[in-house]
């Protein structure tokens, strides 16, 4: 099933040609369901709030009607809370001040949860999709497209990325994408196979090629005929597999142990590695030929924290079979929270957040429930950045719409008057000349 993201209505504030970034936030949870949104932010505070916005219907009943401004100026983000019932927070951290800030993770509106991020674009009409067991946002599906369309260009494809960031199923799509679609799909983690074994397990031999071989055996290139060889963690091989591994890559032609004739296969191979391949290559523990074979091209995927727009689906999908659900406080700790173990990782301790949630009578999970190490240490929370001062033009234009009223000046900037003030000095204006009569 996918789930349609919902798009912006409004012009989008883009410099002619569209090539400049959109600075805003990504609706990603609320009303304790996920979502995906696209929210622009400009110099003018925009009111978020229980209703209607850019498009956008928030019925989280923990929402005030004006519950708190946002707005982006002078490469900062600007977030105030306008007094609302369940308050506001940046990163956790609940606002009893205005943040003013470069970076930003997470902002919580009452049950509603928003990634600030310095370019909205990528998630303008943008879905995730929950096909197949899969959750693939609009980050994720980039990698995806690629891996598909060089699976239509060519056989051979090398995924990266960190443990527990999907290289399998990354393979899987190589495989469901290309030509050999209807053939096998082979899966051979190559860190498991036993030094001793592993030319056997991998080419297969032949009866009698060694004692207590009394049968002919296929090996996994053989299983993968009219598929796909997926070799995860391919530099665990030792030197002379790999030699071996080459000539099949080669020649499409495989020898088994004992064979005297070599045996045609056709297979598409993709290989994975968690660690650098070429740094290998370099150090002499990886042959540099195969790697001229197998590493190139190459997918990088992303990892779960630099795609955080899927986490809330993630949580969803892991908390259905317990008949749970997500409260807005593990969905807000999750995000913020760095999980070098990548989705393996979070369905671990989201799992375990569930039994804990049940234990304790609760059918909602929140983040009590949630250990305190699951995911590693919490993301940092950027302070406020005192250095990020709009430029002189664009304060003055603000002071200039509100006639030198300091206050009111700072409202609008979403900043305590205290910090405008020091703005004021930094630059030598003088705020009185904006004054009704002040020349």
């Amino acid at each position: 099933m996918t789930h349609a993201g919902e798009t912006i209505d409004q012009k989008w504030p883009r410099a002619p040609g569209g090539g400049k970034p959109v600075p805003g936030l990504v609706l990603v949870f609320s009303a304790g369901r996920p979502r995906l949104g696209a929210l622009p932010l400009g110099a003018r505070p925009l009111t978020l709030g229980r209703g209607e916005i850019a498009g956008m219907t928030l019925d989280d009943a923990c929402l005030s009607r004006e519950h708190a401004e946002a707005a982006f100026l002078g490469g900062a983000f600007r977030f105030r809370d306008l007094g609302s019932r369940n308050g506001t927070a940046v990163d956790g951290a609940l606002l009893v001040a205005p943040f003013a800030g470069a970076e930003a993770r997470v902002l919580r509106t009452g049950d509603t949860l928003w990634l600030p991020t310095a370019d909205l674009r990528p998630f303008v009409g943008a879905a995730v999709d929950t096909s197949g067991g899969l959750v693939i946002g609009p980050t994720l599906r980039e990698a995806w497209n690629r891996i598909a369309a060089l699976a239509g260009a060519g056989d051979v494809l090398h995924v990266t990325g960190e443990t527990g960031a999907g290289k399998e199923e990354a393979a899987r799509c190589f495989h469901a994408a290309g030509p050999r679609a209807r053939g096998p799909f082979v899966p051979v983690n190559c860190a498991t196979i036993p030094q001793a074994l592993a030319e056997r397990l991998l080419f297969g031999a032949r009866r009698g090629a060694y004692s207590g071989a009394d049968a002919d055996v296929d090996g996994y290139i053989q299983q993968a005929d009219g598929g796909t060889l997926f070799l995860d963690e391919i530099a665990e091989l030792e030197a002379g597999v790999q030699a071996k591994l080459l000539r099949v890559v080669e020649t499409r032609e495989v020898l088994p142990l004992g064979a005297t004739k070599a045996r045609r296969v056709d297979v598409g191979i993709c290989s994975a590695t968690h660690g650098d391949l070429p740094a290998r290559v370099e150090a002499g523990r990886f042959r540099e030929d195969l790697y001229f074979r197998v590493g190139r091209p190459a997918v990088a995927l992303p990892p779960l924290r630099d795609r955080r727009e899927d986490i809330p689906w993630l949580v969803q999908a892991f908390l259905a079979p317990a008949g749970a659900e997500a409260h807005a406080s593990l969905i807000e700790a999750s995000l913020m929270r760095a999980w070098p173990g990548n989705v393996r990782e979070l369905a671990m301790e989201i799992k375990e957040a569930a039994r804990l949630a049940a234990e304790a009578g609760s059918a909602s999970v929140e983040v009590s429930h949630l250990a305190a190490r699951a995911g590693g240490e919490a993301l940092a929370a950027p302070a406020p950045d005192d250095a990020a001062a709009p430029d002189r033009d664009a304060l003055e234009a603000v002071l200039a719409r509100h006639e030198g009223n300091v206050a009111r000046s700072a409202r609008d900037l979403g900043v305590h008057r205290n910090q405008l003030r020091r703005w004021i000095a930094r630059y030598g204006i003088d705020a009185a000349r904006f004054r009704r009569g002040g020349g």
